[in-house]
């Protein structure tokens, strides 16, 4: 949720997808990531951001309703507003993204960290599952195994992001690694500096990327039930998430030194294992 220059690890909205929902996901990826750019982009106080952030959620509100809303981002909620429209989005997910981005901001004032690995996850559930909850409605996939699946690969592309953005997050005094984490692998703020080469520090990222990696392999099995475009596009997204933990192993883990990420190169090898 912090890309530089919206850089992404993951296809959206691509050829891939279903032409008759692109405009549907087009919509609710512009509207999360806006969002993330008023919780994260540029060099305002928090307060101010979360000002944005609540003007933002009244819109939504009001874009939900079919009302008008502070017209601010008009097109963002023009778009939006149809796809909640044609293809009854619920409403409860659009909802739990702008609380996950107002929690950020309330960490990043206070310099709080997430206290445990438990925390971490709840923050997850509201961060990263709901946009793929909300993929599966617009693919008309309702059953609770598929929904399970869905969230597992939804967390571990969220964790991914986070072990992948250590240098970038260390920098902006925000990052995901739990204190309760720390604490038992015993490793400390100064571990992450540019320069470290902390032994402890490299087993704890090596045992959160393991962690990562059994989550996505859980939810996996949801790419290859799902027919058509949709599945192909969801498996390159997991081999995607994949082939950046690939490329963590490979530097030894210590991403506080410097960020792994995917290039065209590695597109060969996402397809291949997509088609395995």
């Amino acid at each position: 949720m912090k890309k530089p220059a919206h850089y992404e690890n993951f296809p959206v909205a691509s050829w891939l997808c279903p032409p008759h929902l692109r405009s549907a996901i087009t919509a609710i990826y512009h509207f999360a990531r806006t969002a993330d750019d008023l919780a994260d982009e540029g060099h305002i106080d928090g307060a101010l951001r979360m000002s944005y952030l609540h003007t933002y959620h009244s819109d939504l509100a009001a874009a939900i309703q079919g009302k008008q809303g502070s017209g601010r981002w008009q097109q963002v909620f023009d778009a939006l507003h149809q796809a909640v429209v044609t293809h009854h989005l619920p409403k409860e997910p659009l909802f739990d993204l702008l609380d996950a981005f107002e929690q950020d901001i309330r960490f990043t004032a206070m310099q709080r960290h997430y206290t445990t690995d438990a925390e971490l996850m709840n923050y997850c559930k509201r961060s990263a599952n709901p946009i793929g909850r909300l993929l599966l409605h617009l693919y008309g996939i309702q059953d609770e195994i598929s929904l399970m699946q869905s969230d597992h690969i939804c967390t571990a592309l969220q964790l991914i992001n986070f072990w992948q953005d250590i240098s970038v997050d260390v920098a902006r005094g925000r990052y995901y690694i739990s204190t309760e984490a720390m604490t038992r692998f015993q490793v400390t703020d100064a571990d992450f500096l540019p320069h470290s080469t902390s032994q402890n520090a490299i087993q704890l990222i090596a045992h959160y990327v393991g962690s990562a990696r059994a989550t996505m392999l859980k939810g996996y099995p949801l790419s290859l039930r799902i027919p058509g475009r949709a599945g192909w596009e969801l498996r390159l997204v997991v081999q995607g998430g994949l082939r950046i933990l690939d490329k963590i192993e490979a530097q030894g883990f210590a991403t506080w030194q410097a960020r792994p990420k995917l290039t065209l190169m590695d597109a060969p090898v996402m397809l291949w294992r997509a088609l395995s």
